[in-house]
């Protein structure tokens, strides 16, 4: 690595093996530059061609790191893997110390924080999304192939709740349909939740997000944002274990605190290099 160059990891996130878990690149772009312009932001996340690309840069005074997150179609409003990813980055950098709070400034989502205890588990403070009645557009649910039990929203998607796990992991959405849905309309995907059939396993869950350039999302932290009141007020709870029955898997600790939520999971990198086509100059924040 040499001095003002964008550093690139990727890292798998809720998970402790490489090739599980929901993998994210994180580019850390050099302390006192600005932000690449947005197209290039958007082209870079086109060529990781993961389901997340973070984009963290230092902020003047030690006030935290800004935040950003690229589909390979657009960019976001929250994202808890590549947040868990991008804090996972900082510590194993060393652009933070062993027992510093990661602190992430966002555009849409506020201020984010990540904590890390002595068994590697890094824990998200994520804003609650709650969950509203609304009538999901016309064949989305269809379009999950199966009939589940009941559909609410949860601010970015749609929630199709099923009886048991077994319903979930048998879907084969039509993302062709799935893909049709406008982002902008306030519709990331369609997660599909059931309860746990495991002992230990409160309830698991796949995110489809095809108008969101990814067809199935391996392990969606933010998802769990309104999963977590979802669950509370089903179980009478509000500790949960979860896990995301995606073809990689994940497992997530979930904690749902007033306003927030706390969503807890391990890392590995399987990547580090540096970007050899960065900009020069940029815009700001």
């Amino acid at each position: 690595m040499v001095q003002n160059e964008h550093i690139l990891l990727v890292v798998d996130a809720f998970t402790d093996e490489p090739f599980k878990g929901n993998p994210a690149a994180v580019c850390v772009i050099p302390e006192g530059d600005q932000y690449p312009p947005d197209e290039w932001l958007l082209s870079f996340g086109k060529e990781m061609n993961l389901s997340e690309t973070a984009f963290i840069r230092a902020r003047p005074g030690g006030d935290g790191f800004d935040l950003r997150w690229f589909t390979p179609g657009l960019e976001v409003k929250l994202c808890g893997h590549a947040t868990l990813a991008s804090a996972h980055a900082l510590w194993e950098l060393g652009l933070l110390a062993a027992g510093e709070t990661a602190v992430f400034h966002s555009r849409w989502s506020g201020v984010l924080t990540a904590t890390r205890d002595g068994e590697g588990w890094m824990e998200l403070d994520f804003p609650v999304r709650r969950i509203t009645e609304k009538t999901p557009p016309a064949g989305a649910i269809e379009a999950l192939g199966a009939e589940p039990a009941e559909v609410v929203f949860g601010e970015h998607a749609y929630y199709a709740i099923f009886e048991n796990e077994s319903q979930v992991r048998a879907l084969t959405p039509d993302f062709t349909a799935l893909s049709v849905f406008d982002p902008v309309e306030q519709l990331e995907g369609i997660v599909a939740t059931a309860p746990g059939d495991d002992p230990g396993v409160d309830f698991v869950s796949r995110f489809f997000a095809s108008p969101a350039g990814i067809d199935e999302d391996p392990v969606c932290g933010s998802a769990h944002c309104a999963l977590a009141p979802l669950w509370a007020a089903r179980l009478g709870k509000a500790e949960f274990n979860a896990r995301q029955v995606s073809a990689r898997g994940g497992i997530l600790r979930v904690r749902l605190d007033g306003e927030r939520v706390k969503i807890a999971g391990l890392a590995v990198t399987v990547t580090r290099g540096c970007v050899v086509a960065a900009p020069t100059h940029g815009q700001p924040v």
